[in-house]
């Protein structure tokens, strides 16, 4: 099963260059069982509001918000595991 991980920043946040670090390297780990998007909510402000997000950086996987702020690699793989089942 493909799990969707959707990474949400913003030009001015000093801390998303490294959840987008983070999410590629697990990309990078996990391959074809990622899909992932990056999706600015400086240009996609719907989503966020989707989402009902206040802060980024935030990870969805599968449409659901599971982190806001980056979390550790173990716990955003531990939670795509989950997903997997």
């Amino acid at each position: 099963m493909v799990v969707k991980v959707e990474v949400f920043t913003s030009p001015s946040c000093p801390y998303c260059p490294m959840a987008i670090e983070l999410v590629n390297e697990v990309k990078k780990d996990m391959g074809d069982q990622l899909e992932v998007e990056k999706i600015d909510i400086s240009i996609n402000q719907e989503k966020a509001v989707e989402y009902g997000l206040m802060a980024v950086p935030a990870i969805a996987l599968n449409g659901v918000v599971k982190f806001v702020g980056a979390p550790s690699k173990e716990e955003l793989v531990a939670a795509i595991k989950e997903e997997t089942g």
